[in-house]
C-alpha cells in the first residue's frame, strides 16, 4: 500500500506542476515577467534563481503558484500582468486548467492504449434467465445510447446509471441496425445469478470489448474525460443541493489514503498502479473543472472578474480598482484554506477511528 501512496503523492505533485507550468509557459510566451515558480507551499526546500525567475520546491505538496509581476496590483512595468491585454490575461489564467485536462486525457489514453482493449456499451450476450431480451427488449448488438434520459458515451457512464437507478423500470434508447429504438418502462432489475458457485446480484448482460485503434483510442479517451467531467458536475450539484456534506468530501490526506486502497485492490503491482493512474486522471479533470468555477481565489474567479472588469470599462470608461479584486481573492483564499484544514482533520479523524 505504501508504494501506491508514494506513487499517488508523486503524481498529485506532477498535476500541480503541470497546472502551474501552464500558467508559467503562457506567461513567458506572452511577455509577462514571472518572479517565482513554486511547487508546493510553505518553506522552501530547494530554491534557485535563473534569470528573472526564482524556482522553488516547497515543503507541503498541497499546491503551488506562478507569481507574476503585477498580478494583484497595477505598476509601470510594461511586462506586468496587469498591463497586458485582456486576451493575453485570459489565456494565461485558463492555461493551468487546460494543461490539467490534457494531462488527464494523456493518462487515460496511455491506460487504454497499454490495455489493448476496452469495454463498450454494446450488448454481446445475456446470462441464462435474463428476462428483458427479445423483440420488445434488448437484443445482442444493441448499443445503449441513453438510460433514463442520461446520455451514454462510454461503459463507465452505463455502469454509473445502472448502479444508481432506483425505479422498478428503466427508459432506454438503443441503436439497433443503424436506427434509434426506444425501450420505455423496461423492467430491467438486478437478479440472482450463480457465478463460480456463488449467488450474485447482477443485470445479466455481457458487453462487447473493442480492440484499440488510434481513432477509437482518441474517441474513447475523450469520452472518458467527458465522463469524469460529468461526475464532477454531478458531485457539485449534490453538494449544493445538500445531498452530500463536508463529511463526504476528501482533502489531500483522504485522497492519498484512497489511492493507497485503490492500488491495494488491484491484485498485482501493475493492476494497482493502473488503478492509481486512473484515479489521478479523474483528479486531473476534476482540478481542471474546479479551477474554472467563478469563485474568487480560483482561476475561474479571476477570469470572471476580468470579464466583469472589461464589461464595466466598456459601459463606464473606467477600470475597476485592482486592490478590491486582490482583497476579494485574499478573503476567499483564506476561506478555502480553512475549508481544506477542516476537511483534512476530518480525513485524519476517519483514519484513526
Amino acid at each position: 500500500m505504501l508504494v501506491y501512496i508514494i506513487v499517488g503523492i508523486l503524481l498529485f505533485g506532477l498535476l500541480i506542476a503541470v497546472h502551474e507550468g501552464g500558467h508559467f509557459l503562457t506567461a513567458k510566451l506572452l511577455g509577462v515577467q514571472v518572479n517565482e515558480f513554486a511547487i508546493g507551499m510553505g518553506p522552501a526546500l530547494v530554491s534557485f534563481q535563473r534569470g528573472e525567475t526564482q524556482y522553488s520546491l516547497r515543503a507541503f505538496p498541497i499546491g503551488g503558484y506562478c507569481a507574476m509581476e503585477g498580478e494583484d496590483e497595477e505598476n509601470d512595468n510594461p511586462r506586468s500582468f496587469s498591463n497586458k491585454s485582456p486576451w493575453r490575461k485570459l489565456i494565461i489564467l485558463a492555461a493551468g486548467s487546460v494543461m490539467n485536462f490534457i494531462a488527464g486525457f494523456v493518462l487515460v489514453a496511455i491506460l487504454f492504449g497499454t490495455a489493448g482493449s476496452y469495454v463498450v456499451p454494446v450488448v454481446r450476450d445475456f446470462m441464462d434467465g435474463f428476462s428483458c431480451a427479445g423483440a420488445e427488449g434488448l437484443q445482442a448488438g444493441d448499443r445503449i445510447v441513453s438510460v433514463n434520459g442520461h446520455r451514454i458515451f462510454v461503459y463507465s457512464d452505463l455502469s454509473t446509471q445502472l448502479s444508481t437507478a432506483t425505479g422498478e423500470t428503466m427508459d432506454l434508447v438503443v441503436e439497433r441496425n443503424g436506427e434509434k429504438v426506444v425501450l420505455d418502462d423496461l423492467p430491467l432489475q438486478p437478479q440472482d445469478y450463480t457465478v463460480d458457485g456463488q449467488t450474485v446480484k447482477m443485470y445479466g448482460i455481457y458487453f462487447d470489448v473493442e480492440e484499440v485503434t488510434f481513432p477509437g483510442l482518441m474517441k474513447q479517451s475523450w469520452n472518458t474525460c467527458w465522463y469524469f467531467a460529468r461526475a464532477v458536475w454531478s458531485g457539485l450539484v449534490m453538494l449544493v443541493s445538500g445531498q452530500v456534506g463536508l463529511d463526504d468530501m476528501s482533502g489531500p490526506v483522504g485522497i492519498v489514503s484512497y489511492l493507497g486502497e485503490a492500488g491495494s485492490r488491484g491484485g498485482s503491482i501493475v493492476a494497482g498502479l493502473e488503478n492509481v493512474c486512473y484515479i489521478i486522471a479523474l483528479i486531473a479533470v476534476n482540478l481542471a473543472i474546479m479551477n474554472l468555477l467563478p469563485i474568487p481565489a480560483l482561476d475561474g474567479g479571476r477570469i470572471f472578474l476580468l470579464l466583469v472588469g472589461e464589461l464595466w470599462f466598456l459601459l463606464s470608461g473606467r477600470k475597476l480598482n485592482p486592490k478590491y479584486e486582490a482583497w476579494l481573492h485574499g478573503i476567499f483564499f483564506a476561506l478555502l484554506i480553512l475549508l481544506m484544514v477542516v476537511v483534512t482533520f476530518s480525513d485524519i479523524w476517519k483514519l484513526v477511528k
